[in-house]
C-alpha cells in the first residue's frame, strides 16, 4: 500500500511539473539564444575592433541584454498573464508613446538615415520591437469576447504610418501587418473582411516600395540578384555567395569570409554567416529550433482553457514565425531584403528582451494547457 501511495504521490507530483513548465519550449529557446550569442561573437569581432577598439565590444552588450531577457522571461513566466488584459491599455498607449519619442528631436537616433531608437543616455531601445508584443497583448483583450475587425483598422494604420513613413522602416511595419491579420485569424475573425481590406493594404505597401529609391531598389534587386553587384544589388549577393561558399557542411566555425562585407552582418544579415560556416546543416537545425518554437507555440494555445490566454499564445506565435520567416526568406532571396532581425539570434537588444518576455508570458500561458 505505502508503495502504490508512492506511486500516486510522485503521479500528482509530475502531473504539477508538467503543467507548470513547457520543457520542449524552455529548451528550444535555451538552445536558439546560446546558438545566437556564439554567431553574435563570431561575427561582431572585427566589426567591434573597428568601430571600438574592443573586439568583445558586441558580445558584452548581448549577454548583458540577454541576462535581462532572462530575468524577464523568468518573471513573466510567474507574472498570471490575465492581469495583462487589465493593463493592455495601458501598455499600449506606452509603446506607442515610446515609438512617437524616436521622432523628437534630442529623444531619437537615426542610422543610415532611419530613426529607429530611442536614446536614453546610458543605453538606446528600438521602441518598435516592444510595440509588437504590446499590440498582441491588446488585440487579445479586444478579441477575448467579440472578434470585429476594428481594432485592427485603428491601430494598424497609426503603427504603419509611424513606421513606414516617420522612421523610414517598412520591415517592422509589414511584420506588425501581417501579425495583426493573423491575430485577427486565429481569434475567430472573419476571411472576407480582411479580404475586402487587402487591396487598400496591398497599393499601400506598393506606394511605400516605388515612392522611395531605396525600397524600390531592393525590390529590383531581389529580381534580379547578381544584376549589380557593385551597386544596389550589392548587399544581397554577397549574402547569396556567402550561402553558396557553405556548401552542406560548412567552412567550419569562425572561417566565414563574407563577413567582412556583408551589411548589418551582426543584425539582419546574420544568417548569412551561419550559412557560410555551417552550411546547409547548420541552417537546417536553426528552422527546426523555429519551427518546434512555432509548433509548441500554437499548441499552447490550443491547450489553453482561458480565451484570451489562447489568442494572446497565438499572437506571440504569430509574430515570432513571421518575423523569423520574413527575415530567413529574405536571406535565400525568396523575399526582397527588409530590415528585420531574426528573433533569438540578432545582435540587438531590444528585440531579444521583448521576445524572451513573449517566451516567459507563452510559459505562464502553458500553466493552463
Amino acid at each position: 500500500m505505502s508503495f502504490n501511495k508512492s506511486l500516486k504521490k510522485f503521479g500528482k507530483l509530475k502531473n504539477q511539473l508538467d503543467r507548470s513548465l513547457d520543457p520542449t519550449l524552455i529548451v528550444t529557446v535555451a538552445t536558439l539564444c546560446v546558438f545566437g550569442v556564439i554567431i553574435v561573437y563570431d561575427s561582431s569581432v572585427a566589426q567591434a575592433m573597428g568601430d571600438f577598439g574592443d573586439s568583445n565590444y558586441y558580445i558584452r552588450q548581448q549577454l548583458l541584454w540577454l541576462v535581462m531577457g532572462f530575468l524577464s522571461m523568468v518573471f513573466f513566466s510567474k507574472f498570471d498573464f490575465r492581469n495583462l488584459k487589465k493593463f493592455s491599455g495601458i501598455i499600449l498607449i506606452g509603446s506607442l508613446t515610446l515609438l512617437i519619442l524616436v521622432l523628437v528631436p534630442g529623444f531619437g537616433a537615426s542610422v543610415g538615415g532611419a530613426k529607429r531608437w530611442l536614446n536614453l543616455g546610458v543605453l538606446s531601445i528600438q521602441p518598435s520591437e516592444i510595440v509588437k508584443l504590446s499590440a498582441a497583448i491588446w488585440l487579445a483583450a479586444q478579441f477575448e469576447k467579440k472578434v470585429k475587425i476594428k481594432p485592427l483598422l485603428i491601430l494598424v494604420p497609426i503603427v504603419v504610418f509611424i513606421t513606414a513613413i516617420l522612421q523610414k522602416d517598412l520591415g517592422t511595419a509589414i511584420v506588425f501587418m501581417v501579425m495583426a491579420v493573423l491575430i485577427f485569424s486565429v481569434s475567430g475573425g472573419a476571411i472576407w473582411q480582411i479580404l475586402l481590406t487587402l487591396p487598400v493594404g496591398l497599393a499601400g505597401v506598393l506606394s511605400l516600395i516605388f515612392t522611395s529609391d531605396y525600397r524600390r531598389n531592393r525590390v529590383l534587386a531581389f529580381f534580379d540578384p547578381f544584376s549589380d553587384t557593385q551597386g544596389v544589388t550589392y548587399h544581397i549577393s554577397q549574402v547569396l555567395i556567402a550561402l553558396g561558399s557553405g556548401g552542406i557542411t560548412g567552412l567550419g566555425l569562425g572561417q566565414s569570409r563574407q563577413k567582412f562585407y556583408i551589411p548589418e552582418i551582426t543584425t539582419d544579415s546574420i544568417f548569412a554567416v551561419i550559412g557560410e560556416e555551417l552550411g546547409f546543416l547548420g541552417g537546417l537545425f536553426l528552422i527546426t529550433l523555429f519551427s518546434v518554437l512555432i509548433y509548441r507555440g500554437f499548441k499552447i494555445a490550443e491547450n489553453c482553457t482561458d480565451r484570451f490566454g489562447q489568442i494572446l499564445a497565438g499572437g506571440i506565435t504569430s509574430w515570432l514565425g513571421i518575423q523569423a520567416i520574413i527575415n530567413l526568406g529574405a536571406m535565400v532571396s525568396l523575399l526582397p531584403l527588409t530590415g528585420v532581425p531574426l528573433p533569438f539570434i540578432s545582435y540587438g537588444g531590444s528585440a531579444l528582451v521583448a521576445n524572451l518576455t513573449a517566451v516567459g508570458i507563452l510559459l505562464n500561458i502553458s500553466k493552463k494547457g
